[in-house]
């Protein structure tokens, strides 16, 4: 498919580049009015899931679906359709660019459910492993809980982190995807993971070692027999260094780049089956430029790509900002279409 060239994304003067448009919504802005029912799904392994959800308002019951085999198979909430979210690296379900995309969604008639990684929902999880960028069985496990509501339309949103592990689930299945799924969007989606882990600064680098590290010690000392080695861990400087010890190791990789090759999402996209958009600003001070593949895009059926010159990581502060962020509008004009 042709790459998506609008250039329709502006930010305020005052949030000049990559990193301002990145810190400032993520530090300074305030989505109000969203009110989560949360549900723990347990896992095969013997492990949970808590997913944060949040229902559109309920329409009239004069408008609910005159066809009754159709209205059986709705929701209690009456939405036809649920929007699964998957938030970015160290993130949850409150961060506000899950927060603002889920009350736009709710506005709009559509049920959310924002789900948490594995030891992201504010208690540890209880398995030796955590999550990772490529940790699509989870990502399953959330389909199948809103299937079993009764959802006839369902719409996949990802962020970073977030937005690989929905690409690589997407790819993985193909053909085969429940036919429930319709579409699907992702924001700042690191699709190379080995040059996107170097490409990453500092400053991000720092806070996402330390939230990590601190998940680490703490199973080291709540599990004691999972004999996790934690005695270097003090030696940790960069992403791919926890990466190599700990991401690979708990979960079946041989080292960091190991992991990164067989998790990257850029290897999957040749399989994607439903219209798919990746966006990607060019400035974000996370992705690589092997993040930005126009040529290969160009080859997909179903993949479209959009790489407006401004945006930062999972940021899009318009400079007319009424509420809504320039990614919420983009989700949804994309969803509906």
């Amino acid at each position: 498919m042709p790459i998506i060239n609008s250039e329709d994304y502006k930010p305020p003067f005052w949030l000049p580049d990559g990193q301002s448009q990145t810190i400032f919504p993520s530090l300074f802005r305030k989505v109000e009015g969203i009110h989560y029912m949360r549900e723990r799904i347990y896992t095969q392994d013997g492990d949970f899931l808590d997913v944060d959800i949040s229902e559109a308002p309920q329409p009239p019951k004069g408008e609910l679906k005159s066809d009754s085999k159709l209205a059986e198979k709705v929701p209690p909430s009456g939405a036809e359709g649920a929007v699964i979210l998957s938030h970015g690296l160290e993130g949850d379900s409150s961060r506000q660019y899950i927060t603002g995309m889920v009350k736009n969604f709710n506005a709009h008639g559509f049920d959310c459910l924002a789900w948490n990684f594995r030891s992201c929902s504010g208690e540890l999880n209880q398995t030796k492993r955590f999550y990772h960028s490529g940790a699509t069985e989870d990502l399953e496990t959330i389909i199948k809980h809103s299937l079993s509501k009764g959802y006839i339309k369902i719409y996949l949103v990802g962020f970073s982190l977030g937005g690989n592990l929905t690409l690589k689930y997407l790819g993985e299945k193909g053909q085969n995807l429940y036919p429930e799924i319709q579409k699907a969007v992702t924001f700042s989606v690191p699709l190379h993971l080995s040059s996107s882990s170097q490409k990453i600064g500092w400053l991000y680098t720092k806070r996402f070692n330390k939230s990590l590290t601190k998940k680490i010690l703490a199973k080291s000392q709540l599990f004691p027999e999972f004999n996790i080695d934690t005695s270097n861990i003090t030696k940790i400087k960069t992403l791919k260094d926890f990466d190599d010890r700990y991401t690979s190791q708990l979960h079946g990789f041989i080292d960091a780049e190991d992991y990164y090759q067989r998790n990257s999402s850029l290897y999957f996209l040749d399989n994607i089956s439903i219209p798919t958009l990746i966006i990607n600003a060019q400035n974000d001070p996370f992705l690589s430029k092997e993040c930005f593949p126009f040529e290969q895009i160009k080859t997909l059926e179903k993949v479209y790509f959009q790489a407006p010159k401004m945006g930062g990581h999972c940021g899009f502060y318009p400079d007319d900002y009424q509420g809504v962020l320039w990614s919420e509008k983009r989700a949804l004009t994309w969803l509906m279409s």
